[in-house]
């Protein structure tokens, strides 16, 4: 009898393990923000909003210029924080035919429509960071007009503004420790120092909470620093 009540007590997580992926991450996530609509846009802290599912950056907010792109400038996509590729690359569907042969694989959806590690951000920003590292190399910002974010395509890095540094730490933890992902040395040290000099704001707590409420799990990470 014991057996058979934890057996349904586990049913409900389940359950939903078996759906999560990035387009109902998406849907959960839309849904999320439009109960906040005051929250910024990750890279460059832009008001955006959303018309059904279709998210529209109001660039004057933030005094943004396109680069290259103007309508994906326009619009809001779903970043990975950890890019695909950093947490596809260790599993063998990834290994055999990259990230579109990952889709039918259980462990990958679940990793790609993992909440903790999506953040609402400018479509072109988003296309242009790739999967760039996340570093420091420069204090001049003029490629995105006011945004205080740079990309070196060159050098295949990519530099975030303050604000976000701490969120981007405790998601890079929050993976690792999640799904097994190994962190080089340089990340490591450059994440332990973000994360000390960038605590969480009212905002990374809330989120986390709701995330948690949604899909089940907090990021501990976030959640021992918002109890201090």
């Amino acid at each position: 009898m014991k057996k058979y009540l934890i057996s349904i007590l586990l049913v409900p997580f389940f359950c939903y393990s078996a759906q999560q992926n990035f387009n109902n991450a998406k849907t959960q996530l839309i849904k999320i923000y439009k109960n906040n609509p005051e929250q910024k846009e990750f890279y460059c802290g832009c008001d955006f909003s959303f018309t059904g599912k279709k998210g529209i950056v109001d660039l004057n907010s933030c005094d943004y210029q396109a680069r290259k792109n103007q309508t994906r400038a326009e619009r809001i996509e779903w970043e990975h924080v950890m890019p695909a590729e950093n947490f596809g690359r260790h599993l063998q569907c990834w290994k055999e035919g990259g990230r579109k042969n990952c889709k039918k694989d259980a462990t990958f959806n679940q990793m790609e429509g993992d909440m903790h590690n999506l953040q609402p951000s400018i479509g072109e920003v988003n296309g242009d960071r790739s999967n760039y590292g996340y570093t420091l190399f420069t204090q001049t910002f003029n490629q995105y007009g006011q945004c205080q974010t740079a990309v070196d395509f060159k050098a295949r890095r990519f530099q975030p503004r303050d604000e976000i540094r701490g969120v981007i730490a405790r998601t890079y933890f929050y993976m690792s420790d999640k799904y097994k992902i190994n962190l080089s040395k340089q990340d490591k040290q450059l994440m332990s120092a973000w994360d000390k000099m960038y605590p969480p704001s009212k905002w990374e707590c809330t989120r986390n909470q709701l995330i948690q409420d949604t899909q089940g799990n907090d990021n501990k990470f976030i959640t021992i620093s918002c109890s201090r």
